[in-house]
């Protein structure tokens, strides 16, 4: 088998890993869109704190210590304990729920019957909040994130593809991991959201706020409960992306990247979230495998946001979404 053939194959595969660690992401704006009809811009800051509570509660670090230290001159940072990864990771679940509760409870129950612009501009400074709210929390140096996720080139993939090859494919374990996580998360929503009461419950809100409430539906629950689960789907992606590129304040600007998955995938489908995600990871990297070289390289910061632009003109409800008709 040519050698090109065999660079493309490894390519196209670790453009599936690189897509699902996109799409993780946009499971989030999907969920809240299809809840409130709300664009939350503040998701990929929402990945960045859960990473940063994780990592401080982790490693016993004192929130808001340099401030504390400061305000009364002293120098506590750690409170000398270090937790388990699953206990800090359910702390910092149970935090998300906290904000979930506190983001419903402060701001969005006040907006109900707003124009959707309005609630585009509370998510914007709900990220900004967030994010300076994340910086004095926990300091912001970057941070090693260790869960205990295996790491590095899977060696039966190496073994398995050199002997079948003689050229052995670079597979990252942690790649795989998130690629089963994110399968489990995407068949617990969609059954959750077609299947159950509160996913029911949760479209209809989505048609019609004032609607629903006159049939008996609890917005405030409704909305605590979708910004939980889409605090936990931060999580995860946060878990994911701080663990392979460290936890840092760049981390937040993964939503970007979120954006052409929404617009590939349509912005109320989460089968679509995964769907983007995977064409948008697999397009970028073998684009630039095969025209990178051509063009001076560097194809994987804007392929993404052309492809979108080309759906936004021929399809812009995209390939999953539903088509919305105005009739004057």
């Amino acid at each position: 088998m040519p050698d090109q053939l065999l660079f493309a194959m490894e390519v196209f595969l670790n453009g599936l890993m690189a897509g699902v660690l996109y799409a993780l992401v946009a499971l989030g704006f999907v969920l809240i869109f299809k809840a409130s009809g709300i664009f939350n811009y503040a998701q990929g800051v929402m990945a960045l704190f859960a990473a940063l509570t994780l990592v401080g509660i982790m490693e016993g670090q004192v929130p808001f210590s340099h401030l504390i230290n400061a305000v009364f001159g002293t120098e506590i940072h750690h409170f000398g304990w270090h937790l388990p990864a699953v206990a800090a990771i359910l702390l910092t679940g149970v935090v998300m729920v906290a904000l979930a509760w506190a983001v419903n409870k402060l701001i969005f129950r006040h907006l109900v019957g707003q124009e959707p612009i309005i609630l585009f501009m509370a998510t914007i400074g709900l990220a900004y909040f967030m994010e300076g709210l994340g910086d004095i929390m926990w300091g912001a140096d970057i941070k090693k994130l260790d869960v205990g996720l295996p790491q590095g080139i899977n060696a039966w993939i190496d073994e398995t593809t050199f002997n079948a090859f003689g050229y052995g494919f670079f597979i990252d374990n942690l790649d795989i991991w998130a690629t089963v996580i994110a399968a489990v998360l995407v068949i617990a929503l969609t059954i959750f959201s077609q299947y159950s009461k509160q996913g029911r419950a949760l479209r209809a809100v989505a048609d019609d706020h004032q609607a629903a409430l006159s049939v008996g539906i609890s917005l405030n629950f409704i909305w605590v409960l979708v910004w939980s689960i889409a605090g936990f789907v931060a999580l995860v992606a946060g878990i994911m992306w701080g663990t392979k590129s460290g936890v840092q304040f760049s981390l937040s600007l993964i939503a970007l990247k979120a954006l052409p998955v929404l617009m590939l995938g349509g912005f109320t489908s989460i089968p679509g979230a995964i769907v983007g995600g995977l064409i948008i990871g697999v397009g970028e990297k073998l684009f630039e495998f095969l025209v990178g070289p051509l063009v001076g390289g560097a194809t994987e910061n804007w392929f993404a946001y052309v492809l979108a632009l080309l759906f936004l003109v021929f399809r812009p409800q995209g390939l999953f979404g539903e088509r919305i008709i105005e009739r004057v």
